[in-house]
């Protein structure tokens, strides 16, 4: 091995063991600086003849870029080695799970409310829906309320801008004008079919939705659902209520020992009326009476407001109060649960 093939690998070597730029840049000064090895070569050809400069400088040179080239080399890779160190430390761990909101679900309440138009879809019962500002024709005279009926004060009722003194506008007290409603639309539907002297399709729909009263504890609330049923036909008979409602409780409550009870009652939309009440044979509420709905044949007064003939068609409604179905099928004991808006306790039915 001559001379310069020397230095080079020795340049190569120094390069090599130098840790950081500093120690390179010392390290390349020993060989190309001012006072380095192949400078002192390259000064002393001044006593050379001409030919012996030409192949002597052209050695040097190829020995000055074997450095040169080792050189950029560990230049470039001590600069990859501290770009990668900069990339650890300040790279994210995306092996982490993201901060992300957590998934919802559907209220304890909508669930029921879903549960109730599937069964009732089963039946064959149309879902209705109607406006939560009502007239106080739908919401209470035309379901055969009396002008002096306490529901119609100021201490149960919710009144609001609009409408005159003699049909004010109110917020709904129960779905119960979607009976009115959707009979009125169904009737104009099959006019023709009426007044043909044949029978008309029977009116067979359910109507849930929000309903307002001045009321609040541990059982209710100013708002609270409610969910209308009516089925009108010509043959439709208060037997027809009872297998209807009780095949829908011991489905919802997926319970076929549950027992029912139909308590004559008043309601001035139905006669006779009835409150139905509930009873769990198992279970923490167990030999318990619990009230569920209000129902009874439709008054003869509220079919004629249906512009449907009370000597021919007759039928049967219910009220129930899905809020009140939702706390005896999951257990809650405070109606107000509900609407708190509390993430701990809705989190619980998703």
């Amino acid at each position: 091995m001559n001379e310069l093939d020397a230095i080079a690998q020795a340049a190569q070597a120094s390069f090599a063991q130098a840790a950081t730029p500093a120690d390179l840049e010392n390290a390349k000064a020993l060989y190309l600086g001012k006072s380095g090895r192949i400078t002192e070569l390259m000064k002393g050809m001044g006593s050379l003849s001409v030919e012996e400069k030409k192949s002597r400088g052209a050695a040097i040179n190829l020995a000055k870029q074997a450095i040169e080239a080792a050189l950029t080399a560990r230049r470039q890779a001590l600069a990859d080695a501290e770009l990668e160190l900069q990339l650890k430390a300040e790279a994210l761990d995306v092996t982490l799970p993201g901060r992300q909101r957590g998934q919802g679900g559907l209220h304890p309440v909508s669930l029921t409310l879903e549960r109730i138009e599937a069964i009732f879809g089963s039946m064959g019962f149309e879902v209705a829906q109607g406006p939560e500002i009502e007239t106080d024709w739908f919401n209470f005279t035309a379901l055969n309320t009396p002008e002096d009926h306490p529901a119609r004060s100021m201490h149960d009722t919710f009144y609001v801008e609009g409408g005159t003194d003699t049909a004010p506008n109110l917020l709904r007290t129960h779905t119960s004008p979607m009976q009115i409603r959707h009979a009125v639309q169904h009737v104009k539907k099959h006019r023709a079919t009426i007044d043909a002297g044949k029978a008309m399709p029977e009116i067979r729909v359910i109507a849930p939705g929000r309903t307002y009263r001045v009321d609040s504890d541990a059982t209710h609330s100013p708002m609270f659902h409610q969910c209308e049923g009516l089925w009108i036909g010509e043959n439709v008979s208060f037997k027809d209520l009872k297998v209807v409602f009780t095949d829908f409780c011991r489905t919802f409550f997926e319970s076929d020992d549950l027992v029912l009870r139909f308590r004559p009652s008043f309601f001035p939309f139905t006669e006779p009326s009835a409150e139905i009440d509930i009873q769990f044979q198992s279970g923490p509420l167990a030999g318990r009476w619990l009230e569920v709905a209000g129902s009874g044949q439709v008054h003869p007064n509220v079919v004629r407001n249906m512009g449907l003939d009370p000597e021919k068609y007759i039928g049967f409604a219910f009220g129930m109060g899905p809020d009140r179905l939702t706390m005896l099928r999951y257990g809650v004991n405070d109606l107000r649960l509900f609407f708190d808006g509390d993430i701990r306790f809705l989190s619980q039915f998703q």
